[in-house]
């Protein structure tokens, strides 16, 4: 899944927009995705100066987009839809993301039920886990 096929299923734009492209989809299952981290992120010119981490509550934000895109790639007119995000349970951030890193995001259903989706998200750099948590989201009319 490219760009346009992202921005296509998700509402977000240039500076959320956290997925660069998509490399893998198990329809109904699990999806993966990757966020190539640059120095010229927004984020990083005051998170923090001269040490510039990627804050945390992006990271989350990164995985619940790429469940979003597993989500909205299922159902007819996604373009008609918006997925609202419920809960975020369990999450653990494991080490910082700096500029140069090449995030893989993860995320996998643990459970659906009529509009209702529990998933499981991962993000890791290197094969090394950087953030993971446990999200519920819903899928609704705009």
């Amino acid at each position: 899944m490219d760009s346009a096929q992202i921005m296509r299923l998700l509402p977000h734009r240039y500076p959320m927009l956290l997925v660069d492209r998509v490399v893998e989809v198990v329809k109904g299952e699990r999806i993966v995705g990757i966020k190539n981290v640059t120095v010229n992120e927004p984020f990083f010119q005051g998170h923090f100066p001269g040490h510039p981490i990627m804050p945390g509550v992006l990271l989350v934000e990164a995985m619940a987009q790429v469940g979003g895109l597993l989500l909205l790639d299922e159902i007819e007119d996604p373009e008609q839809k918006v997925l609202y995000f419920m809960t975020m349970d369990k999450v653990k951030f494991r080490r910082p993301v700096t500029p140069g890193d090449t995030i893989t995001l993860e995320a996998e259903v643990l459970q659906l039920r009529g509009e209702v989706c529990k998933m499981q998200g991962t993000a890791s750099v290197e094969g090394n886990t950087v953030a993971e948590a446990e999200f519920k989201a819903r899928i609704m009319d705009k």
